[in-house]
Protein backbone atom coordinates (compact mmCIF):
# COMPACT_ATOMS: atom_id res chain seq x y z
CA UNK A 1 0.00 0.00 0.00
CA UNK A 2 1.96 3.23 -1.13
CA UNK A 3 1.76 6.20 0.73
CA UNK A 4 -1.02 8.13 -0.38
CA UNK A 5 -3.63 5.23 0.07
CA UNK A 6 -2.31 4.44 3.49
CA UNK A 7 -2.61 8.97 4.15
CA UNK A 8 -5.74 8.65 2.78
CA UNK A 9 -7.26 5.94 4.94
CA UNK A 10 -5.50 7.29 8.06
CA UNK A 11 -7.79 10.50 7.11
CA UNK A 12 -10.64 8.49 6.39
CA UNK A 13 -10.68 6.55 9.50
CA UNK A 14 -9.47 8.70 11.96
CA UNK A 15 -8.02 6.45 13.92
CA UNK A 16 -4.32 4.65 14.46
CA UNK A 17 -4.40 2.33 17.28
CA UNK A 18 -0.60 1.33 18.10
CA UNK A 19 0.45 -1.59 20.13
CA UNK A 20 3.58 -3.98 20.84
CA UNK A 21 3.94 -7.64 22.21
CA UNK A 22 7.12 -9.89 22.43
CA UNK A 23 4.48 -12.83 21.46
CA UNK A 24 3.49 -13.34 18.31
CA UNK A 25 0.16 -15.34 18.84
CA UNK A 26 -0.94 -12.20 21.15
CA UNK A 27 0.12 -10.06 18.36
CA UNK A 28 -2.33 -11.54 15.88
CA UNK A 29 -5.22 -11.68 18.18
CA UNK A 30 -4.56 -7.63 18.61
CA UNK A 31 -4.42 -6.95 15.09
CA UNK A 32 -7.39 -9.73 14.02
CA UNK A 33 -9.83 -7.98 16.71
CA UNK A 34 -8.85 -4.31 15.44
CA UNK A 35 -9.59 -5.81 12.18
CA UNK A 36 -12.98 -6.88 13.35
CA UNK A 37 -13.56 -3.64 14.75
CA UNK A 38 -13.65 -2.02 11.43
CA UNK A 39 -10.00 -0.83 12.00
CA UNK A 40 -7.81 -1.13 9.24
CA UNK A 41 -4.70 0.69 10.22
CA UNK A 42 -2.31 -0.56 12.95
CA UNK A 43 0.88 0.75 14.49
CA UNK A 44 3.43 -1.96 15.62
CA UNK A 45 5.63 0.17 17.65
CA UNK A 46 9.36 -1.35 17.98
CA UNK A 47 10.47 -2.29 21.32
CA UNK A 48 12.89 -4.56 22.10
CA UNK A 49 15.65 -7.11 20.64
CA UNK A 50 14.12 -8.64 17.60
CA UNK A 51 11.21 -7.27 17.76
CA UNK A 52 11.89 -6.92 13.82
CA UNK A 53 11.39 -10.65 13.63
CA UNK A 54 8.11 -10.45 15.41
CA UNK A 55 6.55 -7.53 12.89
CA UNK A 56 8.09 -10.05 9.97
CA UNK A 57 5.91 -12.87 11.05
CA UNK A 58 3.03 -10.33 11.97
CA UNK A 59 3.11 -8.73 8.03
CA UNK A 60 2.86 -12.49 6.24
CA UNK A 61 -0.26 -13.15 8.87
CA UNK A 62 -1.68 -9.51 7.94
CA UNK A 63 -1.43 -9.93 3.82
CA UNK A 64 -2.41 -13.53 4.42
CA UNK A 65 -5.55 -13.34 6.46
CA UNK A 66 -6.60 -9.42 6.38
CA UNK A 67 -6.96 -7.70 3.32
CA UNK A 68 -6.90 -4.37 3.39
CA UNK A 69 -5.47 -3.85 6.43
CA UNK A 70 -2.56 -1.14 6.55
CA UNK A 71 0.79 -2.46 9.02
CA UNK A 72 3.26 0.31 10.16
CA UNK A 73 6.22 0.64 12.55
CA UNK A 74 6.37 3.22 15.36
CA UNK A 75 9.54 4.12 17.99
CA UNK A 76 11.87 4.01 14.49
CA UNK A 77 14.75 6.00 15.18
CA UNK A 78 17.18 5.70 12.07
CA UNK A 79 17.38 5.33 8.18
CA UNK A 80 18.84 1.53 8.84
CA UNK A 81 15.73 0.36 11.30
CA UNK A 82 13.37 1.88 8.74
CA UNK A 83 14.65 0.24 5.80
CA UNK A 84 14.49 -3.28 7.76
CA UNK A 85 11.19 -2.40 8.84
CA UNK A 86 9.88 -1.77 4.86
CA UNK A 87 11.94 -4.88 3.80
CA UNK A 88 9.38 -6.39 6.06
CA UNK A 89 6.30 -5.69 4.55
CA UNK A 90 6.13 -2.09 6.55
CA UNK A 91 3.02 0.30 5.16
CA UNK A 92 4.16 3.19 7.43
CA UNK A 93 6.61 4.40 9.13
CA UNK A 94 6.52 6.59 12.50
CA UNK A 95 8.79 8.00 14.48
CA UNK A 96 9.28 10.34 17.91
CA UNK A 97 11.38 12.85 16.03
CA UNK A 98 12.20 14.35 12.96
CA UNK A 99 14.61 12.84 10.87
CA UNK A 100 15.62 13.28 7.57
CA UNK A 101 17.01 10.59 6.82
CA UNK A 102 14.73 8.46 7.38
CA UNK A 103 12.42 10.05 4.88
CA UNK A 104 14.83 9.62 2.34
CA UNK A 105 14.36 6.57 2.70
CA UNK A 106 10.64 6.49 3.11
CA UNK A 107 10.41 8.46 0.06
CA UNK A 108 12.38 6.14 -2.28
CA UNK A 109 9.98 3.22 -1.83
CA UNK A 110 7.00 5.39 -1.44
CA UNK A 111 5.79 4.61 2.24
CA UNK A 112 4.16 7.11 4.30
CA UNK A 113 6.46 8.50 7.34
CA UNK A 114 4.87 10.26 9.94
CA UNK A 115 7.50 12.08 11.89
CA UNK A 116 7.26 13.57 15.78
CA UNK A 117 7.10 17.15 15.75
CA UNK A 118 6.97 19.36 18.01
CA UNK A 119 7.81 22.75 16.48
CA UNK A 120 6.48 24.91 13.36
CA UNK A 121 10.22 24.84 12.27
CA UNK A 122 9.97 20.98 12.67
CA UNK A 123 6.60 20.59 11.06
CA UNK A 124 7.49 22.96 8.13
CA UNK A 125 10.91 20.74 7.96
CA UNK A 126 9.08 17.69 7.48
CA UNK A 127 6.57 19.06 4.81
CA UNK A 128 9.75 20.11 2.84
CA UNK A 129 10.73 16.41 2.59
CA UNK A 130 7.01 15.13 1.79
CA UNK A 131 5.46 14.36 4.89
CA UNK A 132 1.95 13.96 4.56
CA UNK A 133 0.99 13.58 8.19
CA UNK A 134 2.99 15.02 10.72
CA UNK A 135 2.96 13.23 14.12
CA UNK A 136 2.45 15.72 17.53
CA UNK A 137 4.32 13.94 20.23
CA UNK A 138 3.75 13.71 22.96
CA UNK A 139 0.35 14.93 22.83
CA UNK A 140 -0.15 15.25 26.38
CA UNK A 141 2.22 18.03 26.57
CA UNK A 142 1.45 20.06 23.76
CA UNK A 143 -2.48 19.89 24.01
CA UNK A 144 -5.04 20.61 21.05
CA UNK A 145 -4.51 24.42 21.61
CA UNK A 146 -1.07 23.45 19.75
CA UNK A 147 -3.04 21.80 17.00
CA UNK A 148 -5.16 25.02 16.24
CA UNK A 149 -2.61 27.45 16.43
CA UNK A 150 -0.65 25.61 13.76
CA UNK A 151 -3.68 24.90 11.98
CA UNK A 152 -3.85 29.21 11.91
CA UNK A 153 -1.33 30.09 9.27
CA UNK A 154 -0.77 26.39 8.23
CA UNK A 155 -4.21 24.97 7.38
CA UNK A 156 -3.08 22.55 5.16
CA UNK A 157 -0.81 20.65 7.82
CA UNK A 158 -2.34 17.27 8.87
CA UNK A 159 -1.19 16.61 12.24
CA UNK A 160 -2.24 13.14 14.15
CA UNK A 161 -1.25 13.74 18.30
CA UNK A 162 0.00 10.44 20.16
CA UNK A 163 -0.06 10.42 23.46
CA UNK A 164 -2.76 11.63 26.25
CA UNK A 165 -5.27 10.63 23.50
CA UNK A 166 -8.43 8.24 24.69
CA UNK A 167 -11.47 6.68 23.60
CA UNK A 168 -13.75 9.20 25.32
CA UNK A 169 -16.34 11.68 23.59
CA UNK A 170 -14.42 14.73 25.53
CA UNK A 171 -11.13 13.91 24.51
CA UNK A 172 -11.62 12.79 21.12
CA UNK A 173 -13.94 16.20 20.26
CA UNK A 174 -10.98 18.05 22.10
CA UNK A 175 -8.25 17.02 19.32
CA UNK A 176 -10.72 17.07 16.67
CA UNK A 177 -12.63 20.44 17.17
CA UNK A 178 -8.74 21.67 17.52
CA UNK A 179 -8.19 20.43 13.62
CA UNK A 180 -6.24 16.53 14.07
CA UNK A 181 -6.80 14.53 10.78
CA UNK A 182 -6.49 11.58 13.13
CA UNK A 183 -5.23 10.05 16.67
CA UNK A 184 -2.73 7.75 17.51
CA UNK A 185 -4.16 5.29 20.58
CA UNK A 186 -2.23 2.64 22.93
CA UNK A 187 -2.29 1.93 26.09
CA UNK A 188 -5.92 3.62 26.46
CA UNK A 189 -7.35 1.18 23.84
CA UNK A 190 -5.19 -1.91 23.66
CA UNK A 191 -4.52 -2.11 27.35
CA UNK A 192 -3.17 -4.53 29.34
CA UNK A 193 -5.56 -5.87 31.17
CA UNK A 194 -7.71 -6.56 27.84
CA UNK A 195 -4.62 -8.17 26.75
CA UNK A 196 -3.77 -10.29 30.12
CA UNK A 197 -7.36 -11.52 29.88
CA UNK A 198 -8.09 -12.31 26.41
CA UNK A 199 -10.57 -9.99 26.35
CA UNK A 200 -10.51 -9.31 22.46
CA UNK A 201 -14.24 -9.82 21.79
CA UNK A 202 -13.88 -6.32 23.76
CA UNK A 203 -11.20 -4.94 21.81
CA UNK A 204 -13.62 -5.36 18.98
CA UNK A 205 -15.94 -3.44 20.58
CA UNK A 206 -13.87 -0.74 21.49
CA UNK A 207 -12.45 -0.08 18.31
CA UNK A 208 -15.91 -0.04 16.60
CA UNK A 209 -17.24 2.11 19.38
CA UNK A 210 -14.53 4.55 18.95
CA UNK A 211 -14.30 4.87 14.71
CA UNK A 212 -18.07 5.94 15.39
CA UNK A 213 -17.22 8.37 17.39
CA UNK A 214 -14.65 10.07 16.01
CA UNK A 215 -16.73 9.71 12.58
CA UNK A 216 -19.97 11.83 14.55
CA UNK A 217 -17.61 13.86 16.03
CA UNK A 218 -16.21 14.55 12.53
CA UNK A 219 -19.63 15.26 11.18
CA UNK A 220 -20.94 17.82 14.34
CA UNK A 221 -17.80 19.90 13.00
Amino acid sequence: MDRIKVALLMEEQGLVPLFFHSDIDVCKKVVKAVYDGGARLLEFTNRGVFAHEIFSELSKYVRAELPGMALGVGSVTDAATASLYMQCGASFIVTPCMRDDIAIVCNRRKVLFAPGCGSLTEIGKAEELGCEIVKLFPGSVYGAKFIKSIKGPQPWTKIMPTGGVAPTKENLKMWFDAGAVCVGMGSKLISKEIVKNNQFDELSSMVKDTLVLIANLRNAV
